[in-house]
């Protein structure tokens, strides 16, 4: 199957490429750029010399249908949504990275991005890529919206305990990290060197754009839930993300306990590893990678669950699940493609 990426010039972008590259079923064969126009990839990122000989070129979506079986969209919000009904009339099956597609409601999307929606009928239309929970309906879809990265750390510590009603869903708080690659490729005061560098920073308080996708999916999996409080900081490194979640339990339950539940939970999920009881992933164990790693606990003193997930934000957080997500799409084995292992150190 042939594979394009857009925005191949940003992250995201790079991420997928390093993917593909050596996938064993996709073929990158097309990569584009809404800024350049016949440029080697190695010019734009040199560690891809004699890797990767493609060129950067203009997106002209009457063509994807000779160029692409799937069009991977790597590209800021607001961009999707004007790209996916041209995409779609070709024929072709669409994994988009932004957030233009994950929100079913169009004022939300409005409200948190600051930007034009998408059309309903393509709202309606995407399938939300949270592979390990929404496998079925992805194995069907030609149009897929990937999950956030924040929302896929979240949602992945969260689901176990919310669906089985373990906790109180009024009260949830995530307290979240991320690496400085999370903010794209673009220049910012915020994650300049000399800003970041022995620097740790809270940031969108109260106001990050994730907040609706992920109290969107909490009350599909409880009607009961609420919205949560989420914090979001920047941390001194390139890559990774770790979400540490607060809740009250809503029944009596041990550490133990909420142990077992998470290893059947994910006992057959190859992305999700549930630690030993009393230890705790940190970034570095998942960078490089597509796993999420998990680690509870129960504080008997509050009766306070505390949740620690960890992925790194470009591949689970981004083009690994989008991979992974692809492959369902088309009938692959799920970890095509998505094999290697952490890099540490």
């Amino acid at each position: 199957m042939k594979a394009a990426v857009v925005g191949a010039s940003g992250y995201g972008g790079a991420e997928l490429i390093r993917l593909l590259i050596h996938h064993p079923h996709l073929k990158l064969n097309k990569m584009y750029s809404s800024r350049k126009d016949h440029v080697p990839i190695s010019a734009e990122y040199p560690h891809l010399s004699d890797i990767c000989d493609l060129e950067l070129t203009k997106l002209d979506p009457d063509q994807i249908a000779e160029e692409a079986d799937v069009v991977f969209l790597a590209v800021p919000s607001g961009a999707s949504a004007k790209l996916v009904p041209e995409l779609l009339k070709n024929d072709v099956k669409v994994v988009d990275l932004s957030g233009d597609l994950r929100l079913k409601n169009p004022e939300d999307y409005k409200n948190w991005y600051k930007k034009t929606p998408a059309d309903s009928f393509y709202l309606e239309q995407a399938v939300y890529g949270l592979t390990e929970w929404n496998r079925e309906a992805i194995k069907k879809a030609k149009l897929l919206s990937n999950p956030g990265c924040y929302p896929t750390a979240t949602l992945l510590g969260l689901a176990p305990v919310v669906k089985e009603h373990w906790i109180d869903v009024q009260q949830i708080i995530v307290d979240a990290k991320s690496g400085v690659s999370g903010a794209g490729r673009g220049l910012s005061l915020n994650v300049h060197f000399a800003e970041m560098n022995e620097n740790f920073r809270i940031y969108k308080v109260n106001a990050h754009q994730h907040i609706p996708e992920i109290e969107q999916q909490l009350e599909l999996w409880n009607k009961a839930s609420g919205p949560i409080t989420f914090s979001t900081h920047l941390l001194p490194i390139t890559r990774g993300i770790m979400a540490t979640i607060y809740a009250p339990l809503a029944k009596e339950a041990t550490s133990e306990q909420v142990y077992e539940l998470y290893k059947e939970t994910y006992k057959n999920e190859r992305f999700v590893r549930v630690r030993p009881l009393g230890t705790f992933p940190s970034v570095k164990e998942t960078a490089g990678s597509n796993f999420c790693d998990i680690g509870v606990a129960v504080d008997e003193r509050t009766n306070r669950l505390t949740i620690v997930s960890v992925i790194d934000n470009l591949m689970k957080g981004a083009a690994g699940q989008a991979v992974q997500n692809a492959n369902l799409m088309f009938g692959f084995d799920e970890t095509s493609g998505l094999k290697g292992f952490p890099l540490y150190p």
